[in-house]
């Protein structure tokens, strides 16, 4: 049995997200035409970190944020006992830059299912995509980030664990072998 890796501890997780902010600042500038859509259920904590820490660097209160649910639109979601999450979107994307928000990014089906849901409040004019971790070598759809907080080689036994404050107690990313 391995041992578990930390792979990102709160210091560097706190790194990682102000790097993010700053790649989104050089695109969107003051985020004027921008919105963040965090995933539920863990991508929500990522988005609201960035939308914190983006308020508290451009001095603007105004950036909108929310999260999306995306248990119905889940292609697996028969074969799973999923319990649906809120959706908080009290904005119009119609027209408007979107950054969807996850924590990790493994085979690319909940990205999938956020971007169905997502249709439901109208038609952005783009969609990115950022993510803490990309677990790039299990990907089952096309589908990759724009925004990486770090890039790992996993196999797909392993499992990456991501840990916040807010829920967790601590913020730590890592990644558990499942022997």
């Amino acid at each position: 049995m391995m041992k578990p890796r930390i792979i990102l501890d709160s210091k560097h997780l706190d790194i990682t997200v102000t790097r993010l902010c700053y790649q989104l600042i050089e695109i969107h500038n003051d985020f004027s035409n921008t919105v963040i859509i965090g995933l539920q259920p863990r991508g929500i904590y990522l988005a609201t970190r960035i939308h914190k820490k983006l308020q508290e660097i451009l001095k603007k209160k105004d950036i909108k944020c929310g999260s999306l649910d995306t248990t119905f639109y889940r292609d697996d979601f028969r074969q799973k006992e999923l319990v649906p999450n809120k959706t908080n979107i009290d904005f119009i994307i119609e027209g408007k830059n979107v950054i969807l928000v996850d924590d990790v990014l493994f085979t690319g089906r909940t990205i999938r299912a956020g971007l169905d849901a997502m249709l439901a409040f109208g038609r952005p004019n783009d969609v990115e995509l950022l993510v803490l971790i990309d677990r790039r070598l299990s990907r089952h759809l096309p589908i990759q980030a724009k925004y990486v907080g770090k890039t790992i080689d996993s196999i797909t036994s392993e499992k990456v664990k991501v840990e916040w404050k807010e829920t967790d107690g601590a913020d730590k990313v890592t990644l558990l072998s499942n022997d």
